[in-house]
């Protein structure tokens, strides 16, 4: 299947933009979140390069982002780029394991293979597969409890979009999640 980014754009759009005043945005080098000000009316959700998984990932943090944290820069969460010592990269893994949870739910709804994301490179390596595992409990949180509305009307549209069954169940995921856990990490 082939998959473009101005797809995204255009199911994100249709959904949010009327609702929230929320735009997504093919950028440059880094994704960003920035909230409506003097230069411009209304919210963007920039994602990185036109890549497809950097714009699930961003609709990913934009759908956890309360009302508050979306009149901030980048919803004013702490952020050390790629380089990041231990205690960093836990801090980090620690938060992403949220957004990364509904980002997998969005892969799944797009009919698209899902690898969580240490983005460490050039610093502390984890266990990817712990993290992994963290991220794959978070989403069955998700499965038993709801998705965030937000998230939920994302995947609603994704799924129509590339038309996937719902609701998303545990056998969406685990059949991935199995599969990964006995690879070599990436």
């Amino acid at each position: 299947m082939q998959y473009n980014y101005q797809d995204l754009i255009q199911l994100f759009n249709a959904s949010f933009t009327k609702t929230y005043n929320t735009v997504l945005v093919k950028g440059g080098d880094e994704p960003i979140y920035i909230p409506a000000n003097n230069e411009c009316s209304f919210h963007q959700v920039i994602f990185a390069h036109g890549y497809f998984s950097s714009a699930l990932h961003e609709i990913a943090h934009w759908c956890q982002a309360g009302e508050k944290r979306r009149l901030l820069e980048d919803y004013g969460y702490w952020y050390v780029p790629d380089g990041r010592n231990e205690q960093q990269q836990k801090t980090f893994e620690a938060a992403e394991v949220y957004p990364q949870a509904l980002e997998w739910a969005f892969n799944v709804a797009a009919k698209k293979k899902f690898n969580v994301s240490s983005d460490n490179l050039n610093g502390y390596q984890s266990d990817r597969l712990a993290f992994q595992e963290k991220v794959f409990q978070q989403v069955i949180v998700f499965l038993e409890q709801g998705f965030p509305a937000r998230a939920q009307a994302f995947i609603n549209s994704l799924a129509a979009f590339y038309d996937t069954r719902l609701p998303l169940t545990k056998t969406d995921f685990i059949q991935q999640h199995h599969k990964e856990s006995f690879c070599e990490p990436i």
